[in-house]
């Protein structure tokens, strides 16, 4: 029996840019058939019924949806994108990026490879820092609030510093906050496939998870 398919764009990126949502949402139903979309937090039962598989952008969802729900498994968007024979690839003309592989992913190097194969298909140079894949250290940002802002901001800017490059490639909205925090100019991976600008919300790190807990409570 085919499993009932959803997509999950997540809590972070609903409060960054809904409009890039429904974008990939179309998206996915021109590439995968139509589908409904899941807007209950990861955080919370979807309570499914029947076989249902979860596509999803963020690696926090991916993690917890794919472990800890009755009658649920997870696809990201990057495995399905990256066997896709009809996605239009927007053409980066070989300019260098690096990479800050998000901490949830630490062990699924599958993740690692599809994203890459991506980055790839984008025609992007990547150029991967020391810490990388498996061994990715932290953009810092899993450290609030059990450290004081001021701390945790610096080891955003320390994590940022290991970045051989400017622009870091990153697939957590919560990276972006925390790369542009350290300097670096952030590329979120969906606003890349779509062939638009990262913009950074906010770079306050106790406003931005303000903003995330109180959109979380509501779904």
């Amino acid at each position: 029996m085919n499993k009932r398919k959803v997509f999950a764009p997540g809590c972070a990126m609903m409060l960054y840019k809904p409009e890039l949502a429904t974008k990939i949402h179309a998206m996915l139903n021109a590439e995968a058939g139509e589908m409904g979309v899941l807007s209950t937090c990861c955080k919370h039962d979807p309570g499914h019924t029947v076989p249902t598989e979860i596509i999803n952008v963020c690696p926090g969802c991916d993690k917890r949806f794919s472990s800890s729900y009755a009658n649920t498994t997870t696809l990201s968007l990057w495995e399905l994108l990256a066997k896709s024979e009809t996605f239009s690839f927007p053409d980066y003309g070989g300019r260098e990026m690096t990479i800050l592989d998000a901490c949830p992913t630490r062990e699924k190097p599958h993740i690692h490879e599809a994203i890459r194969t991506l980055i790839g298909k984008m025609n992007i140079r990547l150029v991967e820092p020391a810490n990388t894949r498996t061994k990715s250290t932290c953009c810092g940002d899993s450290f609030y609030p059990q450290l004081a802002v001021p701390a945790v901001n610096d080891l955003m800017k320390k994590r940022a510093a290991e970045m051989p490059l400017d622009e870091v490639i990153v697939y957590c909205v919560s990276c972006i906050q925390s790369v542009a925090i350290g300097g670096k100019q952030p590329r979120y991976l969906p606003d890349l496939l779509m062939g638009l600008e990262t913009v950074v919300r906010v770079q306050e790190t106790d406003v931005w998870h303000r903003e995330l807990d109180e959109y979380i409570e509501k779904h």
